[in-house]
């Protein structure tokens, strides 16, 4: 192997990732802090006379309408980062994430404003989902074209760890705000604290973002006179069908991962479990700190032995720890934190999927291809997995676990499939 071929990062492509991963952790927080106060708002946004299950059922339905969102926004910003630049709309999408977070600590409840309440905070949410659909594949796109090939796994994996560094403050604070405010206090006032700080750090990853730079890549198209021309979401329906679908499919198991064992489980663990609320959150800071290392270890690893193979690897690995997670919940709730974190960095394994995503889009369409797969497969499977597995529960305490099996199963059949001798294409990042 060449010296080019070994080197590592250079000093600008190092502050071009860490920045980047900064900026979207800022933003993520953003978008996820929500989830963390479900509890809260479901009973500060809803008759008081529903069941419990009914008003969090209808506030995990909030939460995912953010994910429902998510096309409509990720296409419009895809089309203008494929044809005007990578960077303006890496922008553009940290600063519309940050006005509805801000707004949504100076909503009305349901006490004083009935009905409008939950519509209000529906209106955001919609907001919140459609900046979010730009930033992530954004995000991947634009670190993956900012370093050598061989450096793929480990820049996206450092950034989706920065992403989910933001679920990590969000943890943080909802342990902060359980353990410095009594319940009332916090059902009375504290709960906004959160969103309030979340708008600061919106306007602190745009500040972030302005020392940024375009892509070589997309710079050297733009010289070449290779960008795409007309709709490029028309041509990643036309002629990239088999990279839509395995997107998808890589979409869902990372959505299994990071929503149904990272956020849903310490709602679960209070609910189902009978779990503090302090503990589950301690517990999910731990969990959310182990993933953060996790999604760079599993990039080098992608860097270093293949993505496909270390998706299978990885698959598998999360399926056995998410199963001994809750079976800790139901029989040894001693070692629930220890669990929680080892299925935490388990989940890192999802810091590889956009390392594939992005190989499987060619340069001048990449942005819309990866935008369109993976927010429609979020938007369904991140729409309907609270739904499905709050319902389940009902029935079936261990409801995640198969869930969360389900979607690891489906990764590992697309791994089998696509390293098959003739199905592995690649595109030079």
């Amino acid at each position: 192997m060449t010296r080019a071929g070994t080197r590592g990062l250079t000093r600008g492509e190092l502050r071009t990732l860490v920045l980047s991963a900064m900026g979207g952790a800022l933003e993520f927080y953003d978008f996820i802090v929500f989830v963390f106060f479900a509890a809260v708002m479901a009973q500060l946004f809803f008759p008081p006379e529903l069941p419990e299950w009914v008003r969090q059922l209808q506030t995990f339905g909030i939460f995912a309408a953010g994910y429902l969102a998510r096309p409509i926004g990720g296409v419009i910003m895809a089309h203008f980062g494929d044809r005007a630049g990578r960077k303006r709309m890496f922008m553009l999408s940290v600063l519309l994430m940050a006005v509805p977070t801000l707004a949504i600590a100076f909503l009305p409840v349901y006490a004083s404003a009935g009905l409008w309440a939950p519509l209000l905070l529906l209106l955001l949410r919609l907001l919140q989902g459609a900046a979010v659909g730009g930033e992530v594949p954004g995000a991947w796109v634009f670190v993956s074209e900012h370093v050598p090939p061989h450096r793929v796994g480990l820049a996206c994996g450092v950034l989706t760890g920065g992403l989910t560094l933001g679920i990590l403050l969000g943890s943080l604070a909802a342990t902060a705000v359980n353990s410095l405010w009594s319940s009332s206090e916090i059902l009375a006032w504290a709960w906004r604290l959160p969103f309030v700080l979340g708008g600061a750090f919106g306007l602190l990853a745009v500040w972030l973002r302005a020392y940024l730079h375009e892509t070589p890549v997309f710079e050297a198209m733009r010289a070449r006179n290779a960008l795409a021309r007309g709709l490029p979401i028309k041509q990643v329906l036309h002629g990239h069908g088999r990279a839509i679908a395995v997107s998808m499919v890589l979409t869902w198991f990372l959505t299994a991962g990071i929503v149904v064992v990272i956020l849903m489980t310490p709602t679960f663990a209070q609910s189902a479990f009978g779990v503090a609320a302090v503990h589950a959150q301690r517990a999910n800071s731990l969990a959310t700190l182990m993933l953060t290392f996790g999604c760079a270890a599993y990039g080098l690893a992608a860097d270093r032995w293949g993505a496909w193979r270390t998706i299978g690897i990885g698959a598998m690995l999360l399926a056995i720890s998410n199963l001994l997670l809750y079976a800790a919940l139901t029989t040894l709730p001693g070692w629930f934190t220890a669990a929680y974190a080892l299925a935490g960095f388990a989940v890192g394994v999802v810091g590889v999927v956009p390392v594939l995503m992005v190989r499987l889009f060619p340069p001048a369409i990449r942005f819309s291809g990866i935008s369109f797969a993976y927010n429609i497969a979020y938007a369904i499977s991140g729409g309907l997995t609270p739904l499905l597995v709050t319902l389940w529960m009902v029935r079936d305490p261990m409801s995640p676990v198969w869930y969360v099996a389900l979607a690891c199963a489906a990764a590992v059949a697309t791994t089998v499939l696509m390293t098959r001798p003739s199905r592995a294409p690649a595109t030079a990042v």
